[in-house]
């Protein structure tokens, strides 16, 4: 799990020193609008758009934004049709990649893949190539001061694979289902949540020196970076 948890704190890093919010408070409106849409428009019956609504919250997006995401899902306003496509491939020095696509354009964004990924020495694959190398984990980041050995204590009702720390920001991989459960198992702890999510989770990971390391995040910033990727996933260590 090491892997994810490395790549999770980058991007969380990015995330709060990044000035340009415009390109993640577009990103998250489509997740919002998809969700809404999917699911319903009610966060109280839509665990996911519950998340998504949190999310956008601390991210101090205007309400209004969210308010017309929702809407634009469940038809009360107008709003472009997105559809949810995911392509696998191989990065840099052979890691398996995994990019979710958000678009209104299936074309657009599979040419700008694998011109991504042929332009940095990887490769767009069949589906299936590396899918089988991830699960779908639900995984909470909090921040805060704490032992691992106490917050296992504190989560041993609830099923967790894996809790790693890094520089004070805690990674705890779940399943799915109990996402809310150890939110607010960690919070009683007195630790601050940054995140919460259901993400493809590796197996296993590729260890990387830490010049091919650098290239491959590079390559995974760059391929999140592009207009319809809502999701990067890869199995770097």
């Amino acid at each position: 799990m090491s892997g994810h948890s490395k790549w999770k704190t980058i991007k969380h890093k990015k995330a709060a020193a990044d000035a340009q919010r415009s390109k993640l408070f577009t990103k998250l409106i489509k997740e919002i609008t998809v969700s809404a849409r999917s699911g319903g428009g009610d966060p109280a019956h839509n665990a996911n758009l519950r998340s998504l609504l949190e999310k956008a919250k601390k991210l101090n997006m205007p309400q209004d934004n969210a308010v017309r995401a929702v809407k634009k899902g469940t038809g009360e306003l107008p709003g472009v049709q997105y559809e949810s496509h995911t392509y696998e491939g191989y990065g840099p020095h052979g890691i398996a990649v995994i990019a979710e696509v958000l678009t209104d354009n299936k074309n657009r964004a599979v040419a700008d893949l694998r011109a991504l990924f042929t332009r940095k020495g990887g490769s767009l694959a069949e589906a299936g190539a590396v899918g089988w190398m991830f699960h779908r984990r639900g995984v909470v980041t909090a921040k805060g001061s704490a032992t691992e050995e106490h917050l296992l204590e504190a989560l041993l009702d609830v099923e967790v694979a894996d809790i790693s720390c890094d520089e004070d920001v805690w990674t705890i991989v779940c399943d799915p289902h109990v996402v809310d459960s150890v939110k607010k198992i960690v919070e009683a702890q007195g630790l601050v949540i940054e995140d919460s999510e259901v993400a493809l989770i590796p197996d296993n990971t590729v260890p990387l020196s830490e010049a091919h390391q650098e290239a491959a995040y590079e390559f995974l910033e760059a391929v999140e970076e592009l207009d319809d990727v809502q999701n990067v996933y890869a199995n770097v260590g």
